[in-house]
């Protein structure tokens, strides 16, 4: 294979792994909506149902800010999905759990989501094993090579994320 053959099939191959992260995020997104919800919404009820929720460090994992997760669950709140109480052994800290309609509204996304994948992932286990296999390979590689070039300069980054470049 010559290597312009080579750097054209990485370039479709990049292409085609941003038109998978844009899809997933649209479908993300619409089964979110399906029951009334946002995504970040959705993520929040997920966390307050399987830990001991706290604001503070669920905005640090989003990387987003104290005064974004406290509009979320109020949104949340208002919606009668979670119910708020002070914790018991600090009353400055406030205890959040799933409501029964906070429950009945997962479960009902959670089946719209298997609905999804029974329907869309009808693949062979092999097929499926090769391209988990895949993805961690490219994840690692990609994860390493961040880590390797998080000093350079801007300027200086190749783009083996994104759009393929005008050289191709």
């Amino acid at each position: 294979m010559s290597n312009n053959h080579a750097v054209n099939d990485v370039h479709a191959a990049v292409a085609c792994l941003g038109k998978l992260a844009e899809v997933f995020r649209q479908r993300r997104q619409a089964l979110a909506a399906s029951v009334g919800l946002t995504e970040q919404q959705w993520a929040a009820l997920e966390e307050i149902e399987n830990a001991e929720f706290m604001p503070s460090l669920f905005a640090r994992s989003r990387d987003s800010s104290a005064a974004a997760v406290s509009k979320i669950l109020r949104q949340l709140l208002d919606k009668e999905l979670v119910v708020v109480s002070l914790h018991a052994s600090d009353g400055r800290q406030r205890h959040y759990e799933l409501s029964p309609l906070g429950r009945r509204t997962l479960d009902q996304l959670r089946s719209h989501r298997q609905h999804a994948i029974d329907e869309v992932w009808r693949f062979d286990s092999d097929t499926l094993r090769n391209f988990t296999r895949f993805g961690n390979e490219l994840l690692e590689r990609l994860e390493r090579y961040a880590t390797e070039h998080e000093n350079a300069s801007p300027g200086a980054q190749s783009s083996w994320v994104g759009e393929p470049t005008s050289q191709t």
